[in-house]
This record gives structure tokens, C-alpha cells and sequence, in this order.
């Protein structure tokens, strides 16, 4: 089994594991229109999953 870093995940990596968690509606596009939204992204392209659920929860307030 690979192992992740939740510290940088690909967006293909971080859709598998919101699926593998539940999630049945998760898709890279809508990801991606977080990023356009201003989701926060690592210098390199990666999500770093707290730092995504923080932006998330921001908005829900």
C-alpha cells in the first residue's frame, strides 16, 4: 500500500482518498474550481488536506 503525505496530496490523489472516505459526488473538476476559487494549494500544485478543510469551513460561516 502507498503511502500518502496529507501534507501534499495530488488533486487526483485527494479525490481518491475523499472517495475512499465516503464521498460519492467528489470529482477533479470540482477541486479544481475550488483551486479557481481561491482553495489554498501548495507552491508545487499540492493540496495540503488541512490547510483545505480550514479554507472550507471559512466559507461555511
Amino acid at each position: 500500500m502507498k503511502k500518502i503525505n496529507i501534507n501534499a496530496l495530488t488533486i487526483e490523489e485527494f479525490v481518491a482518498l475523499l472517495k475512499k472516505a465516503g464521498s460519492t459526488t467528489i470529482t477533479i473538476e470540482e477541486i479544481n474550481a475550488d483551486i479557481a476559487s481561491g482553495a489554498p494549494v501548495n507552491s508545487d500544485g499540492t493540496i495540503h488536506l488541512f490547510e483545505y478543510v480550514a479554507w472550507l469551513l471559512r466559507g461555511v460561516q
